[in-house]
């Protein structure tokens, strides 16, 4: 098993998905590739939420989430600047309650809401995650 503290060692995909051991994260990151053409980044990170390795989706210069691994479940970090609220705001009654929870009890600071969404099932949350992710990666677009 891979210790995602160890900050001297960066770990495949391979590897932390055998750690969180849950299709849906491999379901999850494939689906990001192929949508949006896009590569994830194996990072350390030393923040203060969360210390340990995490994979980060860009695009464009741009990171559309970032995964934190779990051990059976992931998280998924999307950040909602001032370009994404008032879509993601115009979204949130069509989104699961879970999803609507967190973005009225995450704080916002900078203009920014930083998100942390835990995914264990491919459900309705899992699909708003997706949603969230469109208007991060384009503001403008439907939803």
């Amino acid at each position: 098993m891979i210790d995602l503290q160890d900050k001297d060692y960066c770990p495949a995909m391979k590897e932390i998905s055998e750690y969180v051991r849950n299709s849906v994260f491999t379901q999850f990151c494939t689906e990001i590739r192929d949508i949006y053409k896009c590569s994830e980044k194996t990072e350390y990170s030393s923040c203060s939420w969360k210390k340990g390795w995490n994979i980060k989706f860009r695009k464009a210069g741009k990171t559309l989430c970032t995964i934190y691994p779990e051990e059976n479940y992931f998280t998924v970090m999307i950040v909602v600047g001032t370009k994404e609220k008032t879509r993601v705001e115009a979204i949130l009654p069509e989104c699961t309650a879970e999803l609507s929870e967190i973005y009225h009890q995450t704080p916002e600071a900078n203009g920014q809401r930083w998100l942390l969404i835990d995914l264990e099932d491919k459900d309705r949350l899992y699909e708003d995650v997706f949603r969230l992710i469109k208007i991060r990666r384009n503001p403008q677009a439907p939803a």
